[in-house]
């Protein structure tokens, strides 16, 4: 039986990770970025990953997946992220995820990832052809968190069950050899707009799968196309209500409005005060100068910094840098909890 350790308390520290599959847009900004560099400003240890091993779990194109790497982290540093503050880096250069996903590969079990609905919906009815990167994808998601002993993810609905995944994971390694070592990592699941919905559809998910451009604002748009895409988007024919309840039975409205809080950093009451009783005529004009003033030089920012993609090249090799000097003791740790020799 292993001796129970002394209980260990862990530094304050965030991660959080974006796959680099291409098409930033509003909803990543609103529900990742904006909060990633929020947290950056507050003081807290900040790492900030693209997960680009996560991304091959389905087939990527190499050329694209570089390029969707670069863009991505250009996206990270025009929203706000600064490299120096926080530690950006892309995952692959990062070998301790892949070393302690074996662990965990191996304190998981099968039922736990049978449960996870993103497996089965990205699977679709032919799972037997699913890669197992697929379907081990959450014990990578849990190695990504734990190896950095983070405190808190910032995460959005559809990654929650991923994170509980994580919890039962560092729960179960702590109980199996009697320590405290890993944290339970807790979500932060907070924002006007942690899910930012179609501009054609209330009722989807902003997606870059959506056939249609004009469902999304990308950050690669200018200012004339997010205003285009805010003026023509989805509404009903009744002004904004003054409160809240009556939005629940209006999806489309409902998304404006909470796109119009997270931008401003309002609450949805404070909007509906100022706005409430107005037509969507009047509304979306406001909604797209705003849209532009804080999105435009976000778009202009990236389009500079992907003309040299060497000065983000360098930028990621130092932030994996500095993520090693973390990452690295926590595993040889891990090996010697589990009784590797030579750890």
């Amino acid at each position: 039986m292993t001796e129970p350790t002394t209980e260990v308390l862990h530094t304050p520290r965030v991660f959080s990770g974006i796959q680099p599959t291409g098409n930033l847009h509003l909803g990543n900004y609103l529900g990742a970025l904006k909060r990633f560099v929020d947290s950056q400003e507050e003081g807290i240890s900040s790492i900030f990953c693209m997960v680009d091993l996560h991304a091959i779990t389905v087939w990527q194109e190499p050329e694209d997946l570089r390029h969707a790497t670069r863009e991505l982290a250009a996206g990270f540093i025009a929203s706000g992220i600064d490299p120096t503050k926080s530690i950006l880096f892309n995952q692959s250069q990062v070998p301790e995820h892949t070393q302690m996903a074996w662990v965990f590969n191996c304190v998981a079990r099968m039922g736990w990832m049978k449960r996870m609905t993103q497996f089965k919906d990205k699977a679709g009815k032919n799972a037997e052809n699913a890669s197992l990167g697929l379907f081990g994808y959450p014990a990578l998601m849990a190695a990504d968190i734990l190896v950095y002993h983070a405190t808190h993810v910032p995460v959005g609905e559809d990654q929650k069950q991923h994170l509980e995944l994580t919890q039962e994971i560092a729960r179960k390694f702590n109980h199996d050899y009697a320590t405290e070592f890993f944290p339970v990592t807790k979500p932060v699941i907070e924002g006007a707009a942690t899910r930012v919905m179609s501009l054609r559809d209330g009722s989807k998910k902003m997606s870059k799968s959506d056939p249609s451009d004009m469902s999304r604002i990308n950050l690669t748009d200018d200012a004339d196309t997010i205003a285009r895409k805010i003026r023509k988007a989805k509404t009903d024919p009744e002004p904004l209500p003054s409160e809240k309840g009556p939005l629940d039975d209006r999806p489309e409205a409902r998304n404006l409005v909470n796109i119009y809080a997270a931008l401003a950093d309002m609450s949805i009451d404070q909007v509906l005060a100022d706005h409430g009783g107005k037509p969507f005529s009047e509304f979306k004009p406001a909604l797209a100068d705003l849209a532009v003033d804080r999105l435009a030089p976000i778009s202009t920012e990236m389009s500079r910094l992907m003309e040299d993609v060497s000065e983000i090249d360098r930028i990621l090799a130092d932030g994996a840098a500095r993520a090693r000097q973390i990452a690295a003791p926590i595993l040889q740790k891990t090996y010697q909890i589990i009784g590797m020799v030579g750890a």
